[in-house]
This record gives structure tokens, sequence and C-alpha cells, in this order.
């Protein structure tokens, strides 16, 4: 049965990209769904824990952006309903997609995101990530508007590929390299966090 836990955690996700539910997370308050993933993302990664226990933070990071790149080579199917005019909706799906994993491998490095500096760091790295630098300084407040300035700004470069009324499928594009690549931008961060925090913590006696 555990075998089958991996598409059963993938389906949830896919599920909940109904284009009605993309328009609801177009609207939504970053703060509230970066709250919601964290408090989501935990029971997902304890279950993780218990699946591969002998799997570092790196190794169970890469379960969380495999799950996610499984999830983007279906999502195409659902964001092609939309029209090329409504594409900042089209990219809630994608953004979504990318602050889900994005809280998961903070989760995994025992980043709690309760804090707002935690939550302005996530979506600074969602910026870079995505090759538009840090996102704070514009102060996008909802999910829509994230996404209108990843496209304003000239984020994922070869955008027209996932406009599904021009050409590939948004599947085509974010399965395998983009969702590889968020994932690596955060672990490399988070990475680098937990050793300096491992450090602090050896240095005060902890």
């Amino acid at each position: 049965m555990g075998m089958f836990d991996p598409f059963v955690d993938q389906w949830k996700v896919v599920r909940q990209l109904t284009p009605a539910r993309l328009r609801e997370l177009a609207n939504a308050q970053l703060s509230e769904l970066l709250e919601k993933e964290a408090q989501r993302a935990r029971p997902h990664v304890e279950t993780l824990t218990r699946r591969y226990p002998s799997a570092g933070p790196r190794e169970l990071s890469q379960h969380c952006i495999d799950t996610k790149k499984n999830v983007a080579s279906v999502v195409g199917a659902v964001t092609g309903v939309f029209g090329v005019v409504t594409v900042p909706v089209d990219l809630a799906g994608m953004v979504y997609l990318q602050l889900s994993l994005l809280t998961e491998v903070a989760t995994v490095y025992k980043v709690s995101l309760r804090h707002e500096r935690e939550r302005t760091e996530l979506l600074d790295l969602f910026g870079y990530a995505n090759g538009i630098g840090p996102v704070t300084r514009a102060s996008p407040r909802v999910l829509g508007s994230l996404a209108a300035l990843v496209l304003s700004r000239g984020g994922l470069k070869t955008l027209s590929r996932a406009m599904p009324l021009v050409a590939a499928p948004i599947s085509a594009y974010l399965n395998n390299q983009h969702v590889q690549q968020v994932g690596d931008v955060a672990v490399r961060h988070y990475d680098g966090w937990g050793r300096a925090h491992e450090k602090a913590a050896r240095a005060s006696g902890e």
C-alpha cells in the first residue's frame, strides 16, 4: 500500500488545481497562503521522514521536488482551459506549485515560516529562482499579482512555451527543468542556513 503513497500525494495536489481553484488561488493573500502551505507541509514532511528514515534533508527535499515535477506534468491539462488573455491566472497555477515546493523544502530544513522575516525570505527565493530578483521590494499581496509580476519582469524566459493556445502545454515547461531549478535554489539556500544554525548552536553549547 505504501508504494502508492507518492501517487496519492501528487493526485491530491492536481485535484486542487481545477479552474475554479486556480481563480481562488489568484486572489489568495500570500501571507495566508504561505501559512496554510506551512501547515500542510509539516505532516507531509513527517510522512516522508517516516517513509525514508535514513534520508537527509537533501534527499527528502528531492522527494518533494519529484512529487511537484510529476504534478507539473499533468497540470497542463488543467490550465489548458484558459486562453492567452488569462495568462496571469494561468501562471497562478505555476506560482502556486513553486511556493508549495519552497514551503516544503523550508519545512524539511526546520524553518517554521511563522515569522514575517522567514516568509519574506521564501518569497525572495522564489524571485531569484525565476530570474526576477527580490520579490518583496515590489510587495505583491496576492498570488495573482505575484504571477503578473513574474510576467511583467520577464521571468520564466520561455513563457511562450507555457501559453496553451500558442505552443507547448504548460507541463512541458514546468516538468523537470524549472521545478528542479526552483527546488535546487531552495536546497542550496536552506542547506547553508542549516549548517550556520548548527554551528551557532554548538558555539552556544546547546
